[in-house]
């Protein structure tokens, strides 16, 4: 990809410096969709020399991980030694190694090791922790800084079974979650800056999106050098008291970002739903959270159905009908009958209200809804929501379609979700990030 090139070189061609504490320039990261999974990765510089990995996008895991069993090649990589300092705050889910093959990045005895998961597939793999040199370059869309570089990134060295469910061009996991050692977080720690990200997703698989940490702005985006900071709406973050790990643990609470959702609107309207299940109990169910690792918004059934039908009644306003249901989409319209605006398919929006009427996410068309090519049937344009039964753990998972050309900025210094609705409204999108910018 052209951009990505143009990112690669001009990283690998600058010096490193250490940024001042005063940092208004974000450490950035290119975000790709891929067209099989639709899920998102990123690329940063890891090992020395530096390396490009891409690695899975995961919004709410506690630890980075790369599948280093076969061919992790690098002159800087440490173990972490059990009985440590660094060991001990790596939390509960730890152990001590023991290998009796030849010592390698993924052996070594008496070494600090973990189980990370995989999000996707929600398996777990014994996985030696280790340091390792990163880089990222900086920018905030309309001046380039210089790359970045952290010496003693910790991470997980885990085997290659555990990509099954990824991307096939991904060599692991980027975890953002509200851990102490997230990406977000060792980038916070290490260098001053504040602990704070932006995401924005790329709604398409031919462009590339943007990640932004360290930084609350400004975030310019082209073609005319939008700020999308300034457009943020917020809301606080709730925190879980739960993990949802495979093995969690008592007392720990759970790294993804969850939101305070009290209502649900659609075309403005109020739909009937059990509030009870918009609110995190103390066993970590209920509540509404943002996850990379689901393709499209999962509803629990008796709120997916509410928003269907209610969606299905506001559309024959628009003299749309419903036809056949196309593979997991149960809502579904001859595309010939849909108009398409700027923010896209002309339906109903739907809102997601937070803590008063004034503030709610609106999901546009060009988020709500998704073209699946006829089968000889005629194109079609389905809602993009899915049915995820009952009873489930979180009732409301706002999945990477619905976040698609939204700017997020997760604040967790100030415990707060910044978010634009769709930036289509601001004439530009997500893929309009300058990586290769000048001053």
């Amino acid at each position: 990809m052209h951009l990505h090139s143009i990112f690669v070189f001009i990283f690998i061609l600058s010096s490193f410096s250490i940024p001042p504490s005063a940092h208004a320039i974000s450490f950035v990261s290119p975000i790709q969709k891929d067209n099989s999974t639709l899920l998102y990765s990123l690329t940063l510089f890891l090992k020395t020399p530096l390396q490009p990995t891409r690695l899975h996008l995961d919004l709410g895991a506690s630890f980075t991980w790369v599948a280093c069993d076969s061919s992790y090649n690098s002159s800087t990589y440490q173990h972490i030694p059990c009985l440590t300092p660094l060991c001990d705050s790596l939390g509960h889910n730890l152990t001590c190694s023991i290998c009796f093959n030849t010592p390698s990045p993924s052996c070594a005895n008496s070494t600090c090791s973990l189980f990370p998961e995989n999000s996707v597939t929600r398996k777990t793999a014994f996985s030696l922790a280790l340091t390792d040199s990163l880089a990222l370059p900086t920018s905030d869309g309309s001046t380039q800084g210089p790359p970045i570089l952290l010496p003693s990134y910790i991470f997980c060295c885990s085997p290659t079974s555990l990509l099954e469910g990824l991307a096939n061009n991904v060599t692991g996991l980027a975890a953002f979650g509200r851990s102490n050692y997230s990406l977000p977080a060792q980038l916070s720690n290490t260098f001053s800056v504040p602990r704070c990200f932006a995401l924005c997703l790329p709604r398409s698989t031919s462009g590339l999106g943007v990640a932004l940490i360290g930084s609350v702005g400004p975030y310019y985006f082209s073609p005319q050098k939008i700020d999308l900071s300034k457009s943020l709406v917020y809301t606080p973050l709730v925190l879980n008291p739960v993990g949802s790990t495979v093995v969690p643990y008592a007392g720990e609470p759970s790294d993804e970002y969850y939101i305070n959702v009290t209502a649900i609107n659609v075309n403005g309207k109020p739909i009937q739903i059990n509030s009870s299940l918009l609110t995190v109990n103390e066993n970590g169910f209920g509540g509404t959270k943002l996850s990379t690792a689901a393709p499209y918004t999962v509803l629990e059934t008796s709120i997916y159905n509410a928003i269907t039908g209610a969606f299905v009644n506001e559309s024959s306003t628009l003299n749309l009908t419903v036809t056949n249901a196309k593979k997991s989409f149960s809502v579904c319209y001859p595309a010939a009958d849909i108009i398409v605006t700027r923010v896209g398919p002309g339906v109903p929006t739907v809102d997601f209200v937070m803590e008063s009427e004034d503030v709610f996410w609106r999901v546009f068309g060009s988020n709500s809804m998704v073209w699946i090519a006829g089968d000889g049937t005629g194109d079609v344009w389905c809602l993009g929501f899915v049915d995820g039964g009952v009873n489930p753990r979180t009732p409301v998972v706002i999945g990477g379609h619905q976040m698609g050309d939204n700017l997020l900025q997760f604040d967790i210094d100030n415990t707060r979700l910044g978010f634009t609705s769709s930036v289509l409204l601001k004439g530009t999108t997500c893929s309009n990030f300058n990586f290769a910018s000048e001053g």
